[in-house]
């Protein structure tokens, strides 16, 4: 029995906060943003949407398109750093509610960006270990919760969306999840923080004049520090396999800044054809980012049933991930 990704789905809010607007905003440029980062611009929910209502509609199409009814999904898996409530309740239990889903297990993890594929790794396990047959993998932000509009070097970078994917079973290998590889350290904690409202600095009058309840970022370091790791972790997952980048059907990865993409994609020689980038219309929609651009290959109809995909990301912790996936979904 191997593990499969099954189906692909995702949800975009529709509003729009285009590089024009945060010239209104902060001191910055509509070119400075583009040269920076190549993000163009990011889709933002609405005050009454959450997190999870985002989770949902893209878990709706994901499961309509893995040809599979809401009570075949036996456990539910929600990457998020943006979840609806601090503590609890989980994500992943108000969106199970929220599709009628009771009585399966249902939990968050935080991983940041690098959230989507660590919940790959432990659905594959999962499947795999045939303790669950069909299990449903959200990567779901709203990150404009989180993001200090005042801050001109971080607002720019982030947006909301949603992408979900039901990882089943499959008796053929070309259909498989083929290796997942994920890994942390601690040390550069700092790199990427939220340092505020959490156990260490509860929230308080003066947490929240200091605007620690934001998102902080060491952008250079960050920079360096993901070119390096992406890189090293995806010659390491291939050479694992026996693979190049002429086996590789499409290059997918996270889509933080296209200077970093670039950087990552020339070093391992992908063609820019083969790279999906999304970026400049989404934005950096951390757990999100990976599902959401394998959606739009999908739904463009470039993304076909065996291709095979090498996913890469890099996010807060810091925490790093790569996989090889074939793509086990029918044609729209």
């Amino acid at each position: 029995m191997y593990a499969a990704l099954k189906s692909i789905g995702a949800y975009v809010p529709k509003n729009i906060l285009t590089n024009k607007d945060f010239e209104k905003m902060v001191d910055t440029s509509d070119e400075w943003i583009k040269k920076r980062t190549g993000i163009e611009k990011r889709h933002i929910a609405d005050e009454n949407e959450a997190t999870s209502d985002l989770g949902v509609k893209a878990a709706l199409k994901a499961i309509e398109r893995a040809n599979i009814e809401k009570e075949e999904i036996d456990a539910i898996i929600c990457a998020t750093i943006s979840p609806d409530h601090l503590c609890m309740p989980s994500t992943a239990c108000l969106i199970a509610d929220k599709l009628g889903i009771g009585n399966v297990p249902a939990f968050d993890i935080s991983a940041a960006c690098s959230g989507f594929v660590y919940a790959l790794a432990m659905a594959k396990s999962f499947v795999e270990s045939k303790m669950f047959k069909n299990v449903l993998i959200i990567g779901a932000e709203k990150l404009s919760a989180i993001v200090d509009y005042t801050d001109r070097t971080t607002c720019v970078l982030f947006g909301d969306g949603a992408g979900a994917a039901v990882i089943g079973g499959s008796d053929k290998k070309d259909e498989s999840v083929l290796d997942v590889k994920i890994s942390a350290d601690g040390k550069y904690q700092d790199f990427l923080i939220t340092p505020g409202c959490g156990s260490k600095y509860p929230c308080s009058q003066e947490v929240l004049e200091n605007r620690l309840n934001y998102i902080k970022m060491k952008g250079n370091e960050t920079f360096k520090l993901a070119v390096k790791t992406l890189t090293s972790d995806v010659l390491e997952i291939m050479e694992k396999n026996g693979l190049t980048s002429e086996d590789i059907d499409y290059f997918i990865p996270h889509q933080a800044n296209y200077r970093i993409i670039e950087a990552v994609r020339s070093k391992m020689n992908f063609p820019v054809e083969k790279t999906v980038l999304t970026v400049a219309k989404y934005g950096n929609t951390s757990a999100a980012s990976i599902p959401m651009a394998m959606n739009d290959w999908y739904e463009s109809g470039k993304l076909k049933k065996g291709d095979l995909m090498l996913l890469d990301t890099f996010g807060g912790g810091l925490t790093w991930g790569s996989a090889l996936v074939h793509f086990a979904g029918n044609p729209l």
